[in-house]
């Protein structure tokens, strides 16, 4: 800021007044007298205001006496220092953990898988290479050379990346967070060395996998083709431990510690025994494939068949990563919805009654006149006030008690008594029935109260932070939010807030909100990245048997095998993992829920699916493109 604020003028964010604006908060503060700078906040997007009221405030508790800014000015006082913000968010390090083991850590398998790609030919010529008297700088410059060009281009898109992030604000999608490029540019040179870094990174991979010293497969025995006796014994387990994740719990009472116990081992046993049902529906598949080409003379689909049925292993092997995704990443976003469960009740609330209720809580005490001023300038409403039971939420005898005029009551469908009286009934309107949900009591006894305005306002004043101020129509419409709040400002020293019952818990369940976001996008990315490097491998293990295919060409005249072998080798077993592992994956999550309503939606089971089958239609076109261009490099000329 240029200057502090001078009484009842108020400096606020740029992102505050954007999304402040249809309610008019440029004036709901005092006189706007500017806008706080990009350096004064943590990032763009926080909503801040300093504000002086009119009328000053007293030095006493609960307020403090701001005497100056910055280190200078004298001691710095505890919560005012500069950073103090984020100690009110989730811990860096839990961030940081989702980062690394959602996204970093499937980057490293497809770094590995992306090294190990058509290493059977690169093996062959690392030892032509040491024949011919070649030494390890050698073969690691050989290795260098060729990892060089597609290295070079993926650090250059990483640069325009980094340097796009430096000049521009990025909106991160679907998370609403938005990485400041004033704030990245503090740490510019780390920034800028990050493609570096990541070059250097990626050629180091390169050459360590292909100097590593690994067991022949040259022999003059062939090798086995025997299914694992091992891939149906899991197979068949796996049904038995979805139904012990799902059901198990159910067997124990709630408070048993076996619960949880049960439903972990029912979880690690689906992951353990998922890729082996998948590898084993895939052989079974190729079976059923293989007869029905022998019955039909089709020479493609038989060699497919053949192939699918007869190495599970490999199948198991391919679809690992992806389901064992699927699953952590469906339990992640479950078990946060769960925390945020709260905040999800306040909005079902929200939904059900709008705002045609608002409970108004007071910034401090304030006089009863003050009071009295704001009810009576309250445009066509009424209020009442409910106070929680005086014994506290463990008093089964202390009653709530409701304070109002008759409009009030009768607006709440309430009669109005010349005396008290006491009610245990469910009332019959929805919004006493969610402010009474949303204030902290025992058993429901209500005692109805009728007041007139000048007791009332003075109650309101002399209450505690528990009770609740109601305001609401008569005619049950929506009031309006920036009305109430500004006249608050214009009559309370420090205003009151306005929101609907239970609204707080909204937003208070933003961290968990932002918490399960992050996560998600985390959690697809990195499914996408590890059904690319399934993709990567699948395709390499088809080109590699897929060359002694080359001859049949030949006998069928025809390349149509290339692309039925290599549709069932890639994007048959990545396609079953996608959708069984999300039916899978949200079945064993389902259980985690609040009120029987589970958290995994159908944007993000369709998300999921999506890229995984996506990914897996252009490996398959890939893999089935490079293997008829080999096979075209293996016909005579004349053909």
């Amino acid at each position: 800021m240029e200057r502090w604020p001078a009484p009842g003028e108020a400096v606020l964010s740029p992102a505050l007044r954007e999304a402040g604006a249809d309610e008019g908060i440029d004036h709901r503060y005092g006189e706007l007298t500017g806008t706080i700078q990009s350096s004064g906040l943590d990032e763009p997007t926080e909503w801040l205001a300093y504000v002086r009221p009119r009328e000053g405030l007293s030095a006493e508790w609960p307020n403090e006496v701001v005497t100056g800014f910055g280190p200078a000015s004298g001691r710095l006082d505890a919560g005012l220092e500069p950073g103090s913000g984020r100690q009110d968010d989730k811990a860096e390090w839990m961030f940081q953990a989702a980062v690394a083991g959602m996204f970093v850590l499937p980057g490293l398998v497809l770094l590995v898988v992306a090294a190990r790609t058509g290493a059977h030919a690169r093996d062959r010529r690392t030892a032509l290479v040491a024949a011919l008297g070649g030494r390890r700088r050698d073969r690691a410059l050989v290795a260098v050379g060729e990892a060089g060009h597609p290295v070079l281009f993926g650090a250059l898109l990483g640069a325009a990346a980094v340097a796009s992030a430096l000049l521009y604000d990025i909106h991160v999608p679907y998370t609403d967070y938005v990485i400041s490029s004033a704030y990245l540019r503090e740490y510019g040179w780390w920034a800028g060395l990050t493609p570096v870094a990541a070059l250097l990174a990626v050629v180091a991979a390169a050459v360590v996998a292909d100097l590593a010293q690994r067991r022949s497969t040259v022999g003059t025995r062939p090798h086995s083709t025997v299914p694992s006796a091992w891939l149906p014994r899991l197979a068949a387990l796996c049904p038995v431990m979805f139904f012990l994740a799902v059901r198990g719990p159910g067997l124990f009472g709630s408070e048993s510690v076996w619960r949880i116990l049960i439903s972990w081992a029912g979880i690690a046993g689906t992951i353990l025994t998922l890729p082996a049902a998948v590898a084993v529906l895939t052989a079974a598949a190729g079976r059923v494939l293989t007869r029905h080409a022998q019955a039909h003379g089709l020479a493609g689909t038989l060699v497919a068949g053949r192939r699918t049925s007869t190495y599970p292993g490999a199948t198991a092997r391919l679809v690992t990563g992806v389901t064992v995704a699927l699953i952590v990443l469906m339990q992640a976003v479950a078990w946060q919805g769960l925390f945020g469960s709260q905040s999800a009740e306040a909005q079902r609330t929200l939904d059900r009654i709008g705002r045609s209720a608002l409970v108004v809580g007071t910034n401090g005490k304030v006089s009863a006149s003050d009071m009295t001023t704001f009810l009576n300038r309250l445009p066509d409403t009424e209020a009442a006030l409910l106070l929680p039971p005086a014994g506290g939420p463990n008093s089964a005898d202390s009653p709530m008690t409701l304070y109002g005029g008759c409009a009030a009551l009768a607006a709440l469908h309430l009669p109005c008594p010349s005396e008290t009286v006491r009610t245990s009934e469910v009332p019959q309107d929805p919004k006493l029935q969610e402010i009474i949900r949303w204030t902290t009591h025992g058993a429901l006894i209500l005692d109805i109260r009728r007041t007139d305005a000048r007791e009332l306002a003075k109650r309101a004043a002399s209450s505690g932070e528990d009770s609740r101020l109601i305001v609401l129509r008569p005619d049950g419409q929506d009031l309006s939010v920036p009305t109430i709040k500004r006249l608050s400002y214009e009559v309370f020293p420090r205003g009151a807030g306005a929101r609907a019952p239970g609204e707080e818990h909204v937003t208070a369940g933003i961290p968990n909100r932002d918490q399960g976001r992050w996560s998600t996008l985390l959690g697809v990315a990195g499914i996408a990245v590890l059904a690319v490097a399934a993709g990567l491998s699948g395709m390499a293990e088809f080109l590699r048997h897929g060359r002694a295919l080359a001859p049949l060409t030949v006998l069928i005249g025809g390349l149509r095998v290339f692309r039925t072998s290599a549709a069932w080798s890639v994007l048959a077993p990545l396609a079953l993992a996608g959708l069984a592992g999300n039916v899978v994956a949200a079945g064993l999550a389902a259980p985690v829920n609040a009120d029987g309503q589970s958290y995994i939606t159908r944007e993000l089971l369709w998300s999921a699916s999506g890229i995984v089958l996506l990914v897996s239609v252009l490996m398959w076109l890939w893999a089935a493109t490079v293997a008829v261009r080999q096979a075209r490099a293996w016909r005579p000329r004349g053909d």
